[in-house]
């Protein structure tokens, strides 16, 4: 069994703030014995809008923020994810929306770059967001505990969770900014339990607190029980345990993935 914490806070766009939540949160997840800690979509940088500030922001991935945050990974002994503001260079005009995995050495493991990019509910995230490759999903293994990535609008594509789980994770890491909105906390807490159920996964899912974020962080075990939640708060973490053999045991009770008859690919493939 690995035990798994879920960061909920709503970071702005002070990067060195920012970076000491990431070292606070993950110490009190540690000390409560946590060995993956996952913080929310945009940890590194938030604005009101999805605007050029981003751009300006962004930062590689041998950068200071999450260089100090492989730093925070080591000295805690854990494996942390969380979603940066990945730069496309001098002079670009977009960023890419990036989560990326670092195991208790320090060292990236595993990214995600976001898909499917939020252009609903009034925000176009495309004008300065450039949307990830279409590639097998990287995965990361704690003890015999397989974790798999996802970052927020792509909760509402249930393909690209099924992706994850045809990829072998046991584990779903969804880090998200769902932006506050009607129903949106019901679409949210309704989703994360579908796709835990319809996958026979868990997913933790961990959201920016308001007033950037819906909050509502949780963690979501294969049969859609939540095991761990957090509500409105804006400066807290969750944790609990998962394990493999929970998977196979649910699988056994409802064998959904190996009674279907589609698969799934991403257009223009054969």
């Amino acid at each position: 069994m690995v035990q798994v914490a879920v960061a909920q806070f709503a970071p702005g766009q002070d990067k060195a703030e920012n970076r000491r939540s990431v070292a606070e949160l993950t110490a009190r997840a540690a000390a409560d014995g946590a060995r993956v800690v996952l913080f929310p979509e945009y940890t590194m940088f938030t604005a009101p809008r999805t605007d050029h500030r981003y751009v300006e922001a962004a930062e590689p991935l041998d950068g200071p923020f999450l260089t100090d945050a492989a730093d925070t990974a080591r000295r805690e002994g854990v494996y942390l994810v969380l979603g940066v503001n990945e730069s496309e260079g001098e002079g670009a005009t977009r960023f890419t929306n990036t989560l990326v995995a670092l195991s208790p050495e320090g060292e990236r493991i595993a990214l995600y770059r976001k898909i499917h990019l939020y252009d609903a509910f009034g925000v176009k995230e495309s004008d300065v967001v450039a949307p990830g490759p279409i590639e097998a999903p990287e995965t990361f293994t704690v003890d015999d505990v397989v974790f798999g990535l996802q970052t927020c609008y792509d909760l509402r594509f249930p393909e690209v969770t099924r992706r994850i789980a045809d990829a072998g994770a046991h584990v779903v890491l969804l880090a998200a900014q769902w932006v506050p909105g009607p129903l949106k906390e019901d679409h949210w807490r309704t989703l994360a339990r579908a796709r835990a159920i319809e996958n026979t996964v868990y997913v933790a899912a961990a959201g920016q607190a308001a007033p950037t974020g819906a909050g509502n962080s949780m963690v979501v075990d294969p049969m859609g029980t939540a095991l761990a939640a957090l509500g409105e708060q804006t400066f807290e973490v969750a944790s609990t345990r998962v394990s493999a053999a929970r998977v196979e045991a649910v699988r056994v009770t409802n064998p959904a993935l190996s009674l279907r008859r589609f698969g799934v690919t991403s257009q223009g493939e054969d």
